[in-house]
């Protein structure tokens, strides 16, 4: 059985012809990254990451480079923290709906998941006091998103600061997950590890940049912690990709056109993607703060999935089935993709859902 069944499900089931599917910012190309060609070499020397690289994320985010640990991505990121802070008989504290990835890794270190609710009346805020409720004696990491995927909620930063007050007081630490929060409207947030050494931060090249094929994650954490993550590291994969680092440092010295590219795709597209949940009485919706995704819940129904299924099968095209969130009423839909693709995505989506609203009931 796998651990993560929302991962194994995104590379494993039949592709349709329009994939809503994916969260993933549209990948760059060569011409998007200039000198990357130039910039390719085999060898050099990142055995504790790429200099250059560790220094480049470390100016970006406002934290000293020995704050910074590099990674297979945010899910790499993410698999060293709980390795290097979680053990068996160990509490993990995570946010629902979540992503399942996220829940795996302590499963697998032996550690005991425990939930706290994020609720759809609420504009999925995270509550401090849902947090208050849930944690243990034994908590070791509380996880969350930021933005939250799958809705793309925003936590502020009083209640983010409350968690972590909260945490600190059992003994634990917060895990925040932000590899959605550099496409929030104002531009790159403060990293929740600079706000208080009670928090590690993750995040990576992939989602508000389109450079997932680089591999590029970070874990930003206290020096003492980040030194736990980086020897954890040395017994998961050593080092990263030379070649894919170097070039990592090459797009953080492009930053910033990188992140304009970003914001004329998920502009466009949110703004389309607005325009249609507001046309459809049939689904409701919390509108994301940031990231690439949205989270609508089907109206009369406990259950999307045959929806989804259907969607599938009839017209051609993919969403996410709320059920690998906890949220089976709901499905995911990703934004960050060709402008075209998402609108002809959304034509058949709506011919699906006027064809269930014209079903007669059973």
């Amino acid at each position: 059985m796998s651990l993560a069944p929302y991962m194994a499900w995104a590379k494993l089931h039949p592709r349709s012809r329009f994939n809503l599917a994916g969260s993933n910012l549209l990948a760059c190309d060569l011409a998007d990254l200039p000198g990357a060609r130039e910039a390719l070499e085999l060898r050099g020397d990142n055995d504790n990451g790429y200099r250059p690289l560790v220094e480049a994320i470390a100016s970006a985010y406002g934290v000293s480079p020995g704050m910074v640990v590099t990674a297979q991505g945010t899910s790499g990121a993410n698999f060293l923290v709980f390795a290097a802070l979680v053990k068996a008989g160990d509490d993990v504290l995570v946010e629902r709906p979540g992503y399942d990835p996220l829940m795996g890794p302590p499963m697998l270190l032996g550690a005991r998941v425990t939930r706290f609710d994020r609720r759809f009346e609420d504009g999925y805020r995270l509550d401090p006091e849902a947090v208050r409720a849930a944690i243990t004696d034994r908590t070791r990491l509380v996880v969350v998103t930021n933005a939250h995927n799958p809705t793309g909620a925003l936590a502020s930063e009083r209640d983010l600061d409350e968690v972590g007050r909260i945490a600190e007081r059992h003994g634990a630490r917060v895990l925040v997950d932000e590899v959605y929060l550099d496409t929030a409207a104002e531009g790159p947030a403060r990293p929740a590890a600079g706000r208080s050494p009670v928090f590690i931060s993750t995040s990576s090249l992939t989602k508000s940049y389109g450079l997932a094929g680089l591999r590029c994650g970070w874990a930003l954490a206290a020096p003492d912690v980040a030194e736990q993550v980086r020897r954890a590291r040395d017994i998961v994969d050593g080092t990263g990709a030379f070649p894919a680092e170097k070039l990592s440092a090459l797009a953080f010295s492009q930053l910033a056109s990188l992140a304009a590219r970003a914001r004329r795709i998920l502009g466009a597209n949110g703004e389309t993607v607005r325009r249609f949940l507001a046309a459809r009485p049939d689904l409701e919706c919390v509108l994301p703060g940031a990231g690439t995704v949205v989270f609508p819940r089907l109206r009369g129904t406990d259950d999307a999935g045959p929806f989804v299924q259907a969607l599938a099968r009839d017209y051609e095209t993919d969403v996410v089935p709320g059920r690998f969130f906890q949220a089976s009423a709901h499905f995911r839909l990703g934004f960050g993709g060709k402008a075209e693709d998402l609108a002809a995505g959304l034509a058949r989506l709506a011919a699906a859902l006027d064809a269930r609203r014209a079903a007669p009931s059973r």
